[in-house]
């Protein structure tokens, strides 16, 4: 699990320590202040993408969107996913 996906922020979850370490490297997840800091960076970067989070939990799945396809042509898709897109724009 990449930690934009995770649901709820969690500074210990395995994935936000993998991210640091991969990013700035085990002596930055070592050192607590700057392990502090690049935790404030990737929250900030995870709050950004709330968007994306909410829209995947909303989005039809690929099946039923082939069926809209199908039943109401790609006008009606399109309908159906931009009311999603803009229930949950990005900011």
């Amino acid at each position: 699990m990449n930690y934009l996906e995770l649901k709820t922020w969690d500074n210990e979850h395995s994935s936000v320590w993998k991210e640091i370490v991969s990013r700035f490297g085990q002596s930055d997840y070592d050192d607590e202040t700057k392990r502090t800091k690049h935790m404030a960076t990737l929250k900030a970067e995870w709050e950004a993408k709330a968007y994306a989070r909410s829209r995947a939990t909303e989005y039809p799945t690929i099946a039923n969107q082939l069926d809209d396809l199908y039943h109401n042509g790609i006008d009606g898709w399109k309908t159906t996913i931009k009311a999603i897109k803009d229930k949950h724009t990005k900011e």
